[in-house]
Order: C-alpha cells, then sequence, then structure tokens
C-alpha cells in the first residue's frame, strides 16, 4: 500500500513538472509574439487571433481611466510625496535600476524612502487561508517587509526578485512588499516612518495618487510601432504618456532622437526627456561576491542564463564586451529556476567548452550559491547613467522636493 502511494506521488510530481516545463516555454512563446520576434506562422496565427482583443483591452483602460479622472473612483492621498516609476510597456525598461536611483538619491540627501513594490511572481499566502480571512472578517495581513533600512528580512522567494535585489543594494530604505500598495504606504508612514513614497512599476496602480510621475521608455522599442496587449506589450494607449512628469529615455545610444521626441511633445508638452542608459558596471562572482573588471569578459567562451523580458538586450551587452556566447538559454521574465532547470543547463552548456556561466543580477537572486556549475557563475551589475548633455535628472527631482538636503542644490 505504502509502496502505491509513493509511486502515485513520485507520478504526479513528475507529471506537475512536466506541466511547468511546457507552461514555461508557453510563456516564452507568448513574449516572443508580443515583442515580435517570432515570425513563423504559428506566431503569426496567434498574432491575429489577439488583434482584435487589444480593441476591447483599450477600451476597458480607458473606462477606468475615465472613472478615476471624474471622480466616481477616488484614489488615496497619504499625506507625503509619492514618486511613480512605471511604463506603458509590459517590461524590459529598467524600471527597478530607475527605482534603485531615485531612492539612494533621495535618502542621500536626508529624506525616509520607503519603496512599495507588488512583489511579482512572490510567494502568496495560501488560497484557503485568505478564504478564510475574507470569511471570518479578520484583519488583513500586514504587508511583507523585505527590508526596514537595517535588515533584510525576506528570501527572493517569499519577496520577489526584484525587490529583494533593492533591499540588497539599498542600506537604510525599507522595501515593503503587498498588492494593496494603498496598505502597505500607510504601514510604511506609520510604523517605519518613511516621509517619501517611491511607486515601482506604478504607473497602472490607480488607487494611491501620485505626485510625480517618472515615465520610462525604452528608446530602442518606438511606442507608434507597438499594439495593446494582449497583442503587443503596450498597457494603456500612447497619449496616456500625457499624465508624465518626467519623460526617461531609456537604453539610449546618447545620439539624439529628435523625431522621437517631437512625438512625444504631441502627447505631453511639459514633461522634460531627459536620456540615460543602462551602463554595465563589474562583474560579480555569485558564489563569494568577488568582482571582475568589465575588461575581464574580452574573449571568454560564456553560457548565457536568464528570466528577463528582453533577453536579446542583455545578450547583445555582453556581445559588445568582448564575450563570445557559446550557449544560452532563455526563461519567461521572474521565471523561479528548479534544480532541474539548472541540471539541464549545466548539461547542454557543457557540450561546448565555456569559462564562465553570465547570469543578470535580478536573475541571481533566484539561484542557489551552491549548484555546482561546471564553470563559475557570474552576474553582471547593471547602473542608471543619465548623459550630461540632457536635462538634470537630479535637478528634476530637487524641483518637485526642495526640502531636499543637497549641497549640489542649496535652499535659496
Amino acid at each position: 500500500m505504502f509502496r502505491l502511494l509513493r509511486r502515485i506521488r513520485y507520478s504526479l510530481q513528475r507529471q506537475k513538472k512536466r506541466w511547468m516545463r511546457r507552461f514555461d516555454r508557453w510563456e516564452v512563446f507568448m513574449s516572443d509574439v508580443l515583442y515580435d520576434r517570432r515570425y513563423d506562422r504559428k506566431a503569426k496565427v496567434l498574432a491575429a487571433c489577439l488583434y482584435p482583443l487589444s480593441f476591447l483591452f483599450g477600451w476597458m483602460v480607458e473606462l477606468r481611466l475615465f472613472l478615476y479622472r471624474h471622480r466616481y473612483c477616488c484614489p488615496t492621498t497619504l499625506g507625503c510625496p509619492v514618486i511613480v516609476v512605471g511604463n506603458l510597456t509590459v517590461g524590459g525598461t529598467g524600471k527597478t535600476p530607475v527605482t534603485e536611483y531615485i531612492a539612494r538619491f533621495l535618502h542621500t540627501n536626508g529624506r525616509r524612502v520607503a519603496i512599495l513594490s507588488r512583489g511579482y511572481k512572490s510567494r502568496r499566502e495560501p488560497l484557503f487561508s485568505r478564504f478564510w480571512r475574507w470569511l471570518t472578517h479578520q484583519i488583513p495581513r500586514p504587508p511583507k517587509i523585505v527590508s526596514d533600512g537595517k535588515h533584510v528580512y525576506l528570501s527572493p522567494a517569499d519577496a520577489g526578485d526584484e525587490p529583494y535585489m533593492l533591499a540588497q543594494n539599498l542600506p537604510g530604505v525599507s522595501v515593503l512588499v503587498d498588492k494593496d500598495r494603498v496598505k502597505a504606504g500607510q504601514y510604511a508612514i506609520r510604523k517605519l516612518r518613511a516621509d517619501v513614497l517611491v511607486l515601482d512599476d506604478g504607473m497602472q496602480y490607480l488607487p494611491l495618487k501620485g505626485h510625480f510621475h517618472c515615465t520610462l521608455i525604452d528608446k530602442t522599442q518606438p511606442l507608434d510601432k507597438q499594439y495593446l496587449l494582449p497583442r503587443g506589450i503596450l498597457r494603456e494607449p500612447v497619449e496616456h504618456i500625457r499624465r508624465a512628469s518626467c519623460i526617461l529615455l531609456t537604453k539610449s545610444d546618447g545620439r539624439p532622437d529628435e523625431a522621437m521626441k517631437q512625438r512625444l511633445r504631441a502627447h505631453n508638452f511639459h514633461a522634460p526627456i531627459i536620456e540615460c542608459c543602462h551602463r554595465p558596471k563589474y562583474f560579480i562572482r555569485h558564489a563569494d561576491g568577488h568582482q571582475e573588471l568589465l575588461q575581464w569578459i574580452i574573449g571568454k567562451r560564456v553560457a548565457v542564463l536568464s528570466g528577463i523580458a528582453r533577453p536579446d538586450s542583455f545578450e547583445h551587452f555582453l556581445t559588445e564586451l568582448g564575450a563570445q556566447i557559446t550557449y544560452h538559454q532563455r526563461f519567461s521574465d521572474h521565471h523561479l529556476f528548479t534544480v532541474d532547470d539548472l541540471t539541464r543547463f549545466n548539461g547542454r552548456a557543457q557540450l561546448n567548452p565555456i569559462d564562465a556561466v553570465i547570469t543578470t543580477e535580478k536573475d541571481s537572486v533566484r539561484i542557489r550559491k551552491d549548484f555546482p556549475f561546471t564553470a563559475p557563475l557570474y552576474y553582471l551589475r547593471i547602473e542608471i547613467a543619465i548623459f550630461p548633455d540632457s536635462q538634470d535628472f537630479e535637478k528634476v527631482l530637487y524641483n518637485f522636493l526642495p526640502s531636499l538636503r543637497s549641497p549640489l542644490f542649496p535652499k535659496a
């Protein structure tokens, strides 16, 4: 009897893993269709089927904004400045480094900062527990405190990869995770004494009133050539860029694109347009934190492991730095790497001689440090760099928060 039960359990586990692999392959395929990275017959048929649904999605987005704009639904004001970092598209613009840049700048200049995130793909409370809490009218659970500015309390699985990475890189800054970011903001103000809230990926989160909207646009992905979800990557129509207080053109090459700026000015004539890029800083060995200069990668044969929205952009970074990519495997965005995933990657990567395995910083927090890769695992540290010939982003933030204690911008 016990042997039969063990067989059934083992069979169910194998079936679950099989379905998870199929689901992940489907996510990657859908991402390729949305980003127009595939042109085979299957991708074209799916794109044609999804195209009519984009009109329905656009109508629903317009209705929701109409309700908030005309006060049928009222956003909550928490009594402190709220900076919203977001975009019009699904992933791939580099919101997390910008959020880190803003939070570090505010903290350095004397503000008590709390970052509010929804914690995408973080471990949630079990469904039955949530249902029982609702049925018995219990007090809602407090938000997850990833970091109070002094200690990091949660794992990447519990917090989500991006909140955990922000908590690791930003000592002195609180990071909270909750789907209800109004509740998270109230907790940050009351318990953690925050006086500035930074809403990560919050442009579409309307229940909390934002005072400064920093909207990111990928310069390599012109918005006028994109479709709305579910056919494309747009969360909102391009005209909604008018809600932005500041427009950041990310992944810029530094060369001015006046045509693109004119298209943006047609929808928003008041927001400053600032160009920036995601600049590689150094490589970090995942096992022990040892740093290597960028020149270290020149001529090295590497296998690339990634689970991000734009893996082609990351691989392009490595190629430009001088790496020879012998094998790469792409998973869906925010993929939770299992031992089976890493084992299969390891087996395929070692078919070609490699000197290192390279991944992104966001992916590295979801990979066990003790996993025995064929070659040492490194991740690339990337930070935001504002181009010196564009308007000063820090001055824009200072104009929004004149109480900043900055030696660069003394009070009048």
